[in-house]
């Protein structure tokens, strides 16, 4: 008995609820409650300048290279600097042993010496033979001779004079002093070694890295490719020093500072059809080592009333064909082809299938069906950004 009334009050709930749901859905349907166009954020294509960068291989060079040679022979007595110091222009790198170069200055001075009495010798008796020959009482031939003594002998002072000079000079030789002030590499020869001037070795290497150049190679075809674009007028050429230059490390960051392209190579490479160019880049934290591979990002041409898309905006079909949706009449969403240029960070360079004017879907595509309605609102990259670094990280299971 008890469980036959459970059962009708367990019917009679069912019927209820079937007949509540059933009210709220004609309700619903007679409010012409349809669902309502999903939102979406949407961008009107503008045209503005947009830069042709290229991304090359290169390698970073050193600007300045000396190698420390010794200008005079001897025995190699100490080594001053520290390897892979910084050293600046002058520096002492090396003493060779200083005695014999101390001798010979010695020598010099006494030679000097020599040469300047007799010049004073020389002097005296050119005073004397003009004397005796305004009065008459030497001939002319005895003053003649004495004045070309004199000269005589103020040559050997000069000559005297030379030889002293270079005696303090391979004196001051025997300390080796850095030629460029650089980073110096590893000692290549030791104390107690014998070193020659006329040698072939060198002592230790200098490389200025402050600042470093950047060699990189770009194919000719591409240079050309370039230039008559600029000739067509389809792109224009970046002002002269105003092209921007960056370095990509292997992991993809970029080096903190900019550079600035130097010069580029007359010839091509027989070998392998490249074109050599040179930026430079300054490196007072002394991140770029020389012989370090990296990749230069170079600003060569602009294309003036062209457009950009967000990546985002962007899907493909099964082909791989790039598809945006365009805002058509009515709000409605229309699915268009288009072809896209190169990337420049977070957006595309549209080159087909697009014009000025139209307002393309960027966020929200994913809810978006071809001749649906949708609800435009103006997109906002600030709070894109946000609402990406805001969502949780997945964690996986």
């Amino acid at each position: 008995m008890r469980r036959s009334c459970r059962m009708a009050r367990l019917r009679a709930s069912l019927i209820a609820t079937t007949f509540f749901l059933s009210a709220s859905g004609l309700a619903f349907s007679q409010e012409g409650g349809a669902m309502p166009p999903p939102a979406v954020a949407v961008i009107e294509l503008k045209g503005k300048d947009v830069p042709v960068v290229n991304e090359l291989p290169g390698r970073i060079a050193a600007t300045r290279i000396s190698e420390v040679r010794a200008r005079v022979s001897g025995i190699l007595q100490e080594r001053v600097f520290e390897q892979g110091a910084t050293v600046k222009k002058d520096d002492v790198l090396y003493r060779i042993d200083p005695r014999l170069f101390k001798v010979r200055v010695a020598s010099a001075e006494a030679a000097l010496q020599r040469a300047k009495s007799i010049q004073d010798n020389a002097r005296l008796q050119l005073e004397r033979q003009k004397s005796l020959r305004d009065r008459n009482i030497a001939s002319g031939i005895d003053y003649d001779t004495a004045a070309v003594n004199l000269a005589q002998a103020t040559a050997d002072v000069a000559s005297a004079e030379a030889g002293l000079d270079e005696a303090k000079i391979n004196l001051e030789y025997t300390e080796v002093r850095a030629p460029i002030s650089g980073v110096i590499g590893a000692a290549l020869v030791t104390e107690g070694a014998l070193v020659t001037a006329d040698g072939t070795s060198n002592l230790a290497l200098i490389q200025q890295v402050d600042p470093v150049y950047a060699d990189f190679t770009q194919s000719a075809q591409e240079l050309l490719n370039l230039k008559r674009a600029v000739a067509a007028g389809t792109l224009a050429s970046t002002a002269p020093g105003e092209a921007r230059v960056e370095l990509v490390f292997d992991d993809g960051s970029l080096y903190a500072e900019p550079g600035k392209l130097l010069f580029a190579n007359a010839n091509v490479d027989s070998n392998t059809g490249q074109v050599t160019l040179r930026a430079e880049f300054p490196n007072a934290s002394g991140d770029l080592l020389p012989g370090m591979y990296v990749r230069v990002r170079i600003e060569q041409a602009v294309r003036h009333d062209a457009f950009t898309i967000p990546q985002r905006a962007v899907i493909r079909d099964d082909t791989g064909q790039a598809q945006v949706y365009v805002l058509g009449a009515e709000n409605t969403a229309e699915l268009r082809k288009v072809t896209l240029g190169q990337a420049s960070g977070s957006e595309w360079l549209v080159e087909g299938g697009l014009k000025q004017g139209e307002t393309v879907i960027v966020d929200g595509v994913q809810k978006v069906q071809p001749g649906a309605k949708v609800a435009p609102e103006a997109w906002k990259p600030a709070e894109a950004a946000n609402d990406a670094t805001q969502q949780p990280a997945k964690t996986s299971e």
